[in-house]
């Protein structure tokens, strides 16, 4: 079975009518198996840019809470590799979230990422040298 890693972009476009691919997102999210998994980092991140647009981001933990969405990541368990992978892409600034995305995306090997950020997300390997499959608005 396909899992899908969901990153911070697509649950923010969600909780908010008035974000760009909130429309997009929407029917990508309402199309996905649940659960969709991602990690505490980008939950945090996208509670924060939530809050900073002023709007609620509850619907991300009653998602949590109703089984929609799981965190099975556990930072202490994969700080070295994911370590690892802001080191390798230091160039880029990738920031934790991303980084963990990255990991998940090698844990859990049978997935595909829901991602906002194209820019980052085509240039990301896993395994060092595996594409990550995507699910972007740019279909790519």
């Amino acid at each position: 079975m396909t899992r899908t890693i969901v990153d911070t972009g697509p649950l923010v476009a969600y909780c908010s009518e008035n974000e760009q691919h909130h429309e997009w997102t929407v029917r990508q999210m309402q199309s996905l198996r649940p659960p969709m998994l991602t990690c505490e980092a980008v939950l945090a991140e996208a509670d924060f840019i939530a809050r900073s647009r002023g709007f609620d981001p509850g619907v991300l933990y009653d998602w949590i809470t109703e089984g929609a969405i799981e965190l099975p990541f556990r930072l202490e368990d994969e700080a070295a590799d994911v370590a690892a992978l802001l080191r390798r892409y230091s160039s880029r600034e990738m920031q934790l979230a991303d980084a963990c995305l990255v990991r998940m995306s090698e844990i859990f090997r049978d997935c595909q990422v829901l991602t906002l950020d194209t820019e980052d997300f085509t240039i990301y390997r896993r395994f060092d040298r595996q594409v990550i499959p995507l699910i972007t608005p740019a279909g790519r």
